[in-house]
């Protein structure tokens, strides 16, 4: 069986269902951990039977109590306190299961097959091609790898879309910029930045001269009719930007299986626009052709300008349907910020009365933005702030405080980068996702309190205690029942609601779940070892139990971490 609170509070809810006329569904959605000591660990409201019964919650809570008389091993005792009828687990049982688990699961423990044979598409990170990877693009990248974790360690199939920024007339724009001022040399010195400052200057430019973004547009027309200058051009800055983009993913440990990106549907295009034709459901409008969407409150899907060009909108109608044919996916999730709400409003609803029924399986994930104290970043003004430099800061600050504290420590380097880029992942993954964030440098930069550094110094700690130890656990006899202190039942507990924690966090697609609880976790295992000696308890046989305790609340931490993208060292 499955260790976890919520199997503890299935097994409750099987109980009462004995003695009350309720679904074990139901029972299990209304249990509760009460917030103050001595009042149990699970309770039962029975407010929602009042009225049915005609009795006061007390008396009822009451008669509940007095009717059960026979409690499984997991419970130590139950008592009507007030309204609630409330259960006491079992501690010994609880520590002795939730311990074992954990080490003979290893790294899958919390893991569930719920996703077995199931398909789910995630698109995320999505950078622009000839412009930096700004700091905007760092939610969508960890907050949709989390997601790919998460949805992979519940043994989904997971396809991971790099929908590349690599098609439109910002191109026209970068390659006018660059017949006009370009230097081949500091193109290669360092390519991306480079190219993003011709942008900004040609829009600097444009300002002056308006008829610069006339230029633009009939160069990317060019471009569009596959001009061999252009179209060579164009496959320059696509090939050293995605270079530079890779570099960075290496450092978050981000991965994607297909970097398909807008130019990619340009061929598949005009089978989409008649197969949407066929399903009578465009119209024309001025010129353009559209999906008129007037009856649900929604503006209209653009789908072909007056001209002839096709838009953002065309190429992601035509991506969903070649995903759908190609993956065949059960789930396809777009982790975009939330300003494209409506966008998805649009193209999901298209999908659907075109008929494509699997639209109900598509889901925008959104999330706030990162915002400066004092305006919005502006990549066309340079208001930008690079990710790689915030990366590269964060390691060097981190090398900073090693040197301070612990300049004798081995890998002095890759516990820097470990520390550092798991400060700047975990400092936007514990914020809910669908808030702003304002970009603070020294909040961001913070290694103290509620950080990821933090979570990673516990792991370090239970780390070097293990290698202190000179037994071997796996060998060891262990006695839980030698465990008595609040401190070692409630570590356990905490390490029990792992399962549950990574439930809701896939139910919601939110990490900072994960975040809040590691921080939780991390915080109840210190207060573990400042109250419960380890090493220096003179109980050989008491000794071997918190070390096992312990061995397994590193683990738990390790597999939290993980699912963040984080790595856990075992030296800081």
């Amino acid at each position: 069986m499955k260790v976890s609170m919520d199997s503890y509070k299935k097994k409750m809810a099987l109980i009462l269902s004995k003695y009350l006329d309720l679904e074990v569904e139901k029972l299990f959605a209304t249990i509760e951990t009460p917030n103050k000591k001595g009042f149990g660990d699970l309770a039962f409201p029975t407010f929602i039977l009042a009225k049915e019964l005609k009795k006061a919650p007390p008396l009822i809570a009451k008669e509940i109590v007095e009717s059960i008389k026979e409690l499984p091993d997991e419970f130590l005792k139950v008592e009507n306190i007030g309204p609630y009828v409330n259960f006491y687990l079992n501690n010994t049982y609880l520590i002795k299961r939730t311990v074992e688990d954990v080490i003979s699961k290893g790294e899958d423990y919390g893991s569930e097959d719920v996703g077995k044979g199931k398909t789910v598409v995630i698109d995320f990170s999505a950078p622009n091609i000839a412009k930096p990877f700004g700091i905007g693009h760092l939610r969508s990248t960890v907050i949709g790898n989390s997601i790919y974790k998460i949805h992979e360690f519940f043994g989904y199939e997971v396809v991971g879309i790099n929908h590349i920024g690599d098609w439109g007339t910002q191109f026209g724009k970068v390659i006018v910029a660059y017949d006009k001022w370009g230097d081949s040399d500091k193109l290669e010195k360092d390519p991306v930045k480079y190219l993003y400052n011709l942008y900004v200057k040609f829009h600097e430019e444009a300002d002056k001269e308006p008829q610069l973004e006339e230029e633009a547009r009939v160069v990317f027309k060019e471009l569009e009719d596959g001009n061999e200058d252009r179209v060579e051009k164009w496959k320059l800055f696509k090939e050293l930007s995605l270079t530079e983009y890779n570099r960075i993913y290496d450092k978050l440990n981000v991965k994607f299986d297909s970097f398909k990106g807008e130019q990619f549907y340009n061929d598949k295009m005009t089978e989409t626009i008649e197969t949407l034709i066929s399903k009578g459901i465009t119209e024309i409008s001025k010129g353009a052709l559209i999906i008129n969407l007037d009856m649900f409150d929604i503006p209209p899907v653009l789908l072909r300008k007056k001209d002839g060009a096709t838009l953002y909108a065309t190429r992601d109608l035509c991506a969903a349907i070649y995903r759908k044919e190609t993956y065949d996916f059960d789930k396809m999730l777009y982790v975009v910020g939330a300003e494209q709400s409506l966008h998805f409003k649009q193209l999901f609803k298209a999908l659907a009365i075109a008929g494509f029924d699997w639209h109900k399986d598509c889901e925008h994930v959104p999330f706030g933005l990162f915002r400066f104290k004092e305006n919005k970043m502006s990549t066309r003004k340079g208001n930008l702030i690079f990710l790689d430099e915030v990366l590269t800061k964060a390691e060097q600050l981190t090398k900073k405080i090693i040197e301070e504290k612990n300049p004798a420590l081995n890998n002095k380097e890759e516990v820097a980068r470990q520390v550092g880029i798991g400060a700047i992942i975990f400092g936007d993954l514990s914020n809910d996702r669908v808030k702003d964030i304002v970009f603070d440098w020294d909040k961001i930069l913070d290694f103290n309190g509620e950080t990821a550094p933090y979570v990673q110094y516990s792991h370090a700690r239970i780390c070097s205690i293990l290698r202190k130890y000179c037994g071997n656990l796996e060998d060891d006899d262990w006695n839980p029942s030698l465990m008595k202190s609040e401190y070692e039942f409630d570590l356990a507990k905490r390490i029990a609601n792992f399962n549950g924690v990574i439930n809701d966090a896939l139910a919601e697609y939110k990490p900072s779940t994960i975040a809040r609880y590691l921080l939780d976790l991390a915080k109840e295992f210190n207060r573990f070892y400042h109250n419960c000696p380890v090493l220096k308890e003179e109980n050989g046989s008491l000794k071997i139990a918190r070390l096992k305790l312990i061995q397994a609340t590193g683990q738990v931490l390790r597999n939290g971490l993980a699912l963040m993208g984080i790595e856990a060292p075992e030296e800081m």
